[in-house]
């Protein structure tokens, strides 16, 4: 016997010798089956690094849906607030110039228009390629959501 303990007990009489067998086959089966457990933690550390890759994709989608999902709403925001808040064109008026991205562009408004576009009190900001007119404050509404959408808007600061 490998076990002086294991020897004792079968010396007293407290163990037979087929449970002392059944003892030793059992521990030998439990070292092979640790044995064995080197390969299985491994296998476990793969899948959590797969696993911790595959959700940290998954935050990354999530945020890319998010940030998609914030711009549509500004957009619609913005769309909401022009339309509500754009003033009539003149067709018969005066033309007003102004320049969007190097290229003049004309939109005919009323002659009192003009003063307070000149003056910063009103803004020119575009919705599906077409331009409207609104007043200063929503148009710095319009900027703050987006900056792109508002044309012209003149400020009492000199540069």
């Amino acid at each position: 016997m490998a076990n002086p303990f294991q020897a004792q007990l079968l010396k007293a009489g407290l163990v037979s010798k087929k449970q002392a067998s059944k003892v030793k086959r059992d521990n030998h089966i439990n070292r092979k089956q640790n044995k064995g457990d080197n390969s299985t933690s491994e296998i476990s550390k793969k899948v959590q690094k797969e696993q911790a890759a595959q959700s940290k994709r998954e935050r990354e989608l999530n945020l890319q849906r998010d940030e998609k999902k914030r711009q549509a709403e500004q957009k619609s925001q913005v769309r909401q607030l022009i339309e509500q808040n754009r003033l009539e064109l003149d067709e018969r008026g005066t033309p007003y110039n102004f320049v969007v991205q190097n290229k003049i562009k004309r939109i005919f408004v009323a002659e009192e228009m003009i003063e307070q576009l000149s003056r910063g009190q009103l803004a020119i900001v575009t919705l599906d390629e077409e331009f409207e007119i609104v007043a200063a404050k929503v148009a710095h509404q319009i900027a703050a959501r987006d900056k792109k959408a508002v044309v012209t808007l003149h400020t009492g600061k000199k540069d």
